[in-house]
């Protein structure tokens, strides 16, 4: 998957093992610029250092994995979690942050219905 946001805040890298570290990051995500969503990403071992040249403020382009866990407690209650986890952190361009995307990534406007006549479509391009 991928999002554009803005990097509003980077955490220190945590050495959870001996050979194992992680890096959280939180980013600005604004699709609808009314309700910003504030959504936080990971990154794991070598990549942690990717977000030491990056600044807070910076107009990001994130490709990442969703990932979940199953955990059940000691006393037998299952529990789920979530992370998503960064594998290439981009800064964005300047000119591309001013024109607010990347060129091309809009979707393509939609027809009203009335534009659409469904006589001309042919049976046999039903999936089914």
């Amino acid at each position: 998957m991928k999002i554009q946001g803005t990097l509003h805040k980077k955490y220190d890298t945590e050495q959870k093992t001996p050979t194992f570290k992680v890096r959280e990051f939180v980013v600005k995500y604004e699709e609808n610029p009314l309700y910003p969503q504030f959504v936080k990403f990971q990154v794991k071992q070598d990549r942690c250092d990717t977000l030491d040249q990056i600044a807070e403020g910076t107009m990001l382009e994130i490709d990442f994995d969703i990932r979940g866990r199953e955990w059940t407690s000691p006393d037998g209650q299952v529990k789920y979690f979530n992370s998503l986890e960064a594998w290439r952190v981009t800064p964005v361009q300047a000119t591309q942050a001013q024109q607010g995307d990347v060129a091309g990534s809009e979707p393509l406007p939609v027809p009203p219905p009335e534009a659409m006549d469904i006589t001309q479509m042919e049976d046999d391009d039903l999936p089914f």
